[in-house]
C-alpha cells in the first residue's frame, strides 16, 4: 500500500512527519511529492528534500493533504497554473480515500473536492468554510477527524496522529491500527487542559481561486 502526500513550501511539519511516522509503522509507504523535485522548508524553516514531482505520481490507496502557513495556502489556491489544485483533482478521481489534516482542508475545498461533504479543519479556519466554501458542510464539536464517505478530514495539527490511525484502520484493519498505537505508544495525556476556542474570522489572506484551464 502507498499514500501520496503532496507538500509545498511552509507546510506544517507535524502534519507531514507525524502521519508519515504512523504510516511507516503500518508498513504503508508514503510518496512525498512536490510540483517538481526540490528542497522545501516547513513553516518553521526546517528544510527537507522532495525527490519526486507531480509528474512522477502513480496510483495510490489514499492521498494525504497537509496544512500550512495561510500565505502558502493562498498562493497555491491563486496560482494561475493551478498545479497543486489540478493535481488534487486528478488524484481524487482515481484514489479511494482523499484525506486532509488541519488547513489542508482549504486546499481540498478550493479544488471543489469537499463540496457536499461534511468536513472539519483547524478551529481557527472553520470560518473560512462559511466565507469562501459554503458548499462544505461543517461538522460541529471540533472532532479530531471526521469521515464522510471517501473524504477523511482532520482538525488542527496534532489531530493528524489520530486521523492517521483512522486511515490505517480503513486501509489495513483495526488490529493493525492498534498495533501502531502500541508501537508508537500513542496514549496522549497532556499535562494541561484547555477549551478549544471558536474562530471568528478566517485567517487566510486575500486570494482568488484560479479558474480551471
Amino acid at each position: 500500500m502507498i499514500i501520496a502526500m503532496p507538500v509545498y513550501d511552509c507546510v506544517d511539519m507535524l502534519d507531514v512527519t507525524g502521519p508519515y511516522e504512523m504510516f511507516g509503522w503500518a508498513d504503508i509507504a508514503v510518496d512525498l511529492l512536490a510540483e517538481k523535485p526540490c528542497m522545501l522548508k516547513f513553516r518553521n524553516g526546517f528544510r527537507f528534500e522532495v525527490t519526486k514531482g507531480f509528474k512522477d505520481a502513480g496510483r495510490y490507496d489514499a492521498i494525504w493533504v497537509p496544512g500550512g502557513h495561510p500565505d502558502a495556502l493562498a498562493r497555491l489556491m491563486s496560482e494561475p497554473e493551478r498545479s497543486y489544485l489540478d493535481f488534487l483533482i486528478e488524484q481524487a478521481a482515481q484514489t479511494p480515500i482523499v484525506a486532509s489534516v488541519c488547513e489542508g482542508a482549504m486546499l481540498l475545498a478550493a479544488a471543489g473536492l469537499l463540496d457536499g461533504y461534511e468536513a472539519t479543519t483547524h478551529w481557527a479556519f472553520i470560518p473560512c468554510f462559511k466565507e469562501f466554501f459554503p458548499e462544505v458542510k461543517v461538522v460541529g464539536g471540533h472532532p479530531r477527524f471526521h469521515l464522510d464517505r471517501d473524504r477523511l478530514t482532520g482538525g488542527g495539527i496534532s489531530s493528524g496522529l489520530d486521523e492517521a490511525l483512522k486511515l490505517i484502520e480503513l486501509l489495513k484493519g483495526t488490529d493493525k491500527a492498534k498495533s501502531v498505537q502500541q508501537m508508537t505508544q500513542y496514549y496522549p495525556c497532556p499535562p494541561v487542559g484547555s477549551v478549544i476556542p471558536d474562530g471568528s474570522t478566517c485567517p487566510l489572506p486575500a486570494f482568488k481561486i484560479a479558474p480551471p484551464h
